[in-house]
């Protein structure tokens, strides 16, 4: 059976930690599925938090906003310069209709927060470059590719922005060199901005809850609200949901429901056992509930997760990016199994990815399109 061919996405195809927590030089493949593997302490988590700063700064956050943190970013060992100054640097690798395109960043994070550098480039050009050259101004110096009589264009842009971001509302895509800066700013922001962080908390999706957005949180801790919507909405997705619950929670499962309690209102999230006996959630192991919220997030989509895509932009020419840290905690192996296939086919299709933590990668290895990195403690 041949499959129509997918739209070209643009998608982010490596991740680079120059210098960041305890990350030096370091670059991870990102493929459809993957997951970061190693021990506790080798840094799973602050990859993934990276990649979800890129994403707010994709879609416009502040730094402040991105990194709320920013000297827990700063490598442990790094001695500041003469000003005092100590800071971090990542990147990342979109491609897409445009070809490969870096992004590459210097983040001052003392004394105070502020870009330092930017870069971004396609095809051995620079097409984006930023400088702090007046540390007293608020500002760093831009100069971004347009070809043509003026080879670059120079201006400023605020600190605290990325400015390949900002780069649509500077260019007015006149030129080809224009243009070419555009589609390359514009696929990168793309690739990053539609990307869900999530680590189920099990606590948390036990008590009732009162009916709200319907949107998924990354706690999942409003998961019985979620419910009372999608189960209405899609019967078909909703059917899958069911049969991956029941191949991996313990006894029958014939419908996984949403109630609201007579007296309060308050929605509840139940097992239908489907002999007129139901099980609340709040009686279910933390590995079930992780299991159960995980197979929600692989099987909704921006529309019902708590995510900022990007609207002026086709659902078919973007991709929702998973970013689940303990992607395997508290899971048996069948779970793990069922999870992993599930995450596997949805991948497939192109219109997610999923990069997830794991403590133990060799239980994924040889799983069709699975890439499994492995990062060691130093």
């Amino acid at each position: 059976m041949t499959h129509p061919a997918l739209p070209d996405r643009p998608r982010i195809t490596e991740l680079r930690l120059s210098a960041f927590t305890t990350h030096r030089r370091a670059a991870f493949p990102l493929g459809p599925l993957t997951l970061l593997a190693g021990p506790s302490g080798c840094g799973k988590t602050s990859a993934l938090r990276a990649y979800e700063a890129l994403a707010r700064l994709g879609g416009g956050a502040r730094l402040g906003e991105a990194f709320p943190d920013p000297v827990a970013c700063v490598p442990e060992r790094a001695r500041p310069d003469a000003q005092r100054r100590r800071g971090f640097r990542i990147g990342c690798t979109a491609d897409g209709p445009a070809g490969p395109v870096r992004l590459d960043m210097a983040v001052q994070a003392e004394p105070e927060l502020r870009f330092v550098g930017e870069r971004l480039s396609a095809g051995g050009l620079i097409l984006l470059e930023t400088a702090l050259r007046d540390p007293g101004k608020r500002a760093v110096q831009a100069a971004w590719h347009t070809a043509g009589p003026t080879p670059v264009t120079r201006g400023p842009l605020p600190d605290d922005r990325l400015g390949t971001a900002l780069l649509p509302l500077r260019v007015a895509g006149k030129t080809p060199g224009q243009r070419r800066v555009l589609a390359a700013a514009e696929q990168m922001v793309v690739a990053l901005r539609s990307a869900f962080s999530c680590d189920p908390e099990p606590a948390r999706m036990r008590d009732p809850v009162t009916a709200g957005s319907g949107h998924l949180l990354g706690g999942c801790g409003n998961l019985a609200d979620v419910l009372w919507r999608t189960r209405a909405e899609c019967g078909r997705r909703h059917a899958q949901f069911v049969a991956a619950v029941r191949a991996g929670c313990a006894g029958p499962v014939a419908d996984v429901l949403a109630r609201a309690e007579q007296t309060t209102g308050a929605i509840r999230a139940v097992l239908d056992r489907g002999d007129g006996f139901a099980t609340d959630l709040c009686r279910l192991g933390d590995g079930e509930l992780r299991y159960v919220a995980l197979t929600l997030v692989l099987l909704t989509g921006p529309g019902v997760l708590a995510v900022d895509p990007a609207g002026e932009v086709p659902a078919a020419l973007q991709t929702l990016t998973v970013l689940a840290d303990g992607f395997d905690r508290g899971l048996d192996g069948r779970q793990r199994r069922e999870l992993l296939g599930l995450a596997a086919r949805m991948c497939e299709r192109g219109h997610i990815r999923l990069v997830g933590a794991v403590s133990d990668g060799s239980w994924a290895a040889g799983t069709r399109g699975a890439t499994v990195v492995h990062l060691d403690r130093d």
